[in-house]
């Protein structure tokens, strides 16, 4: 009989469930129009038991930030998805769009802090890994193996394997689905709780009058400070880097948002501890803010909102 794998024990428990992704106000056909249909698969995802609703997990996260923020608590908030995927099998498939590692024995030597830094995660943030149908297609005889006949991805299988093996386990209270990070970073809501707050952008570049444009369409004024990191290998070189960075750091600042790669589970873990407040991978939304949505080769799911 075929072992079961970490995804296969989170269905059957009854814990966990697929479902599709619906947030009031997202309209996803544009960007189904742009991309390869396929990527309409990604619009089913993990839902745990006691969530109902996409608008719930909207909602849970809106809360979760609000209370740290009011707190003053650590927050990591990482999503995961193909780069850290294949990071966390030790191949340099991770160096898609931006260089994560120079070489698998990197990898290696990076993981103890990864593994640190995915514990803390797990015990006192949010994961939003990217978890659907297309990257969840089992081996033979597999719990799901009925329900997926196209040619198989099993990326999110081996990242929950990979979780199980550390003894790092995913549940209700740290885990939110990807795409849901990305519709409230671009909602009204986030930017109407950060009006007269002190957000710091910790990214590779940044066109800081474009991020104070960007709030400005949702007529707010957070005060806005940028910190600079490597444009590569963050991911394996953050140790090294992680004083020099946090050294930069204004003290007073209440939330961060981060665009790192790979390397945004250590710098949101670090950023989330040092500061006691919440540290959001932004990713593709900051390419967003600053006006280079060319940097993630074209837009994203969930981050088009209905006008209205």
């Amino acid at each position: 009989m075929q072992k079961k794998n970490a995804l296969d024990k989170l269905i059957e428990s009854g814990d966990f469930r697929f479902e599709k992704l619906i947030m009031e106000n997202y309209d996803n056909k544009p960007i189904l129009e742009l991309n390869d249909p396929a990527i309409a698969r990604e619009e089913v995802c993990l839902f745990h038991k006691d969530v109902k609703s996409g608008g719930d997990y909207f909602d849970l996260l809106h809360k979760t930030i609000k209370e740290a923020l009011a707190e003053k608590k650590a927050l990591p908030v990482v999503r995961f998805a193909d780069g850290e995927y294949a990071f966390y099998r030790y191949s340099l498939g991770c160096n898609g769009l931006y260089r994560q590692a120079e070489s698998t024995a990197d990898i290696k030597r990076a993981m103890p802090f990864h593994l640190e830094a995915m514990k803390i995660l797990a015990r006192s943030g949010k994961l939003a890994p990217l978890i659907f149908p297309g990257n969840t297609e089992p081996g033979k005889g597999g719990f799901l193996s009925f329900l997926f006949r196209s040619k198989r991805d099993s990326s999110a299988i081996s990242f929950l394997d990979f979780l199980r093996r550390n003894d790092i386990g995913l549940t209700g209270d740290n885990y939110i689905p990807f795409y849901v990070i990305y519709a409230y970073l671009v909602s009204e809501s986030f930017a109407g709780l950060m009006n007269g707050g002190k957000i710091c952008i910790v990214n590779s570049e940044f066109n800081e009058e474009s991020c104070r444009a960007w709030f400005r369409r949702f007529a707010v004024d957070p005060k806005l400070s940028f910190v600079k990191i490597p444009d590569s290998y963050v991911a394996t070189r953050w140790a090294l880097l992680k004083e020099s960075v946090l050294g930069e750091i204004p003290a007073d600042a209440d939330l961060f948002l981060v665009g790192a790669g790979v390397g945004a589970l250590p710098v949101c873990v670090d950023l989330a501890l040092r500061f006691s407040a919440p540290a959001i991978d932004a990713g593709h939304v900051m390419n967003m803010m600053n006006g280079r949505i060319d940097k993630s080769n074209g837009p994203r799911l969930y981050t088009v909102k209905v006008k209205g």
